[in-house]
């Protein structure tokens, strides 16, 4: 049976690592991010650290321009480990895989106009292949329902997440990766709601970021999902300047679940 992992990620603002508060960034006006950590080292020591401990499926996500650099250097450092997303479209996506990406992620590129477009998801899907597609769901709730969102979780698109869209876009991705962006750089605990949805509407590999505060939470979502999904965590991690989960013990938690 199944279980729950720990998957990693580097997120990248401005060429550096850091950890930011999901609903704040703003290209329209800056002035708004919050930011809960900023790395001094470069983008290749956490990819090493991965690598190290073989946490395969972890995801590098460029917020926003200047972050080109900073991702092949963690790519370089650990080619076909870790999955690369931000700014990823049917023209470049094969570059990204060349570059030493496991896989792409895509998002926004899919919703021209906050639209959804099954032509674009094919276009790329043929480009790479199914098996080297990722597509980031990340939403934000709104009433009963949760929205998919883009552009850095500014604009909310017409897509549900919900049992059908999630059968549709699995016909063209060989996985998912969901950003409950209410909630994600808050530590104050996963959307459980939403975890155990995912647990029932999933049928390809899933990864879970947003709130994880306590090594407790990847039993929980372990539980709440039957072990079909998988979870992130960020701010709340020692290794980004965090006093609630320490790295080691994490990775020592994912293989014994």
């Amino acid at each position: 049976m199944s279980h729950s992992r720990f998957r990693p990620c580097i997120d990248l603002h401005n060429g550096q690592v850091k950890q930011i508060v999901g609903g704040t960034l703003s290209e329209s006006s800056p002035s708004t991010l919050q930011t809960n950590f900023v790395a001094t080292q470069p983008p290749s020591y956490y990819a090493e650290l991965y690598r190290k401990h073989n946490l395969e499926g972890g995801h590098v996500i460029k917020l926003g321009p200047g972050n080109d650099e900073a991702a092949k250097n963690a790519l370089g450092s650990w080619p076909g480990g870790l999955q690369i997303g931000g700014g990823i479209n049917e023209k470049n996506a094969k570059e990204w895989i060349d570059a030493g990406a496991s896989k792409v992620i895509v998002t926004s590129y899919l919703f021209p106009d906050a639209k959804f477009s099954l032509e674009k998801l094919k276009a790329v899907s043929e480009v790479v292949g199914r098996d080297k597609l990722v597509v980031d769901v990340s939403c934000r709730k709104k009433e009963n329902t949760w929205i998919v969102a883009m552009n850095k979780w500014q604009t909310l698109t017409d897509m549900v997440v919900n049992q059908a869209s999630l059968d549709l876009l699995s016909e063209y991705c060989s996985e998912f990766l969901v950003h409950a962006a209410d909630v994600e750089g808050l530590c104050q605990g996963i959307d459980e709601e939403l975890v155990s949805s995912l647990g029932k509407w999933v049928k390809i590999p899933t990864t879970y970021a947003g709130g994880a505060k306590s090594i407790e939470d990847l039993e929980l979502v372990n539980r709440l999902s039957n072990g079909r999904v998988d979870l992130t965590y960020g701010s709340a991690l020692d290794i980004f300047g965090g006093t609630l989960v320490k790295f080691e013990e994490l990775v020592v938690k994912s293989n014994f679940i």
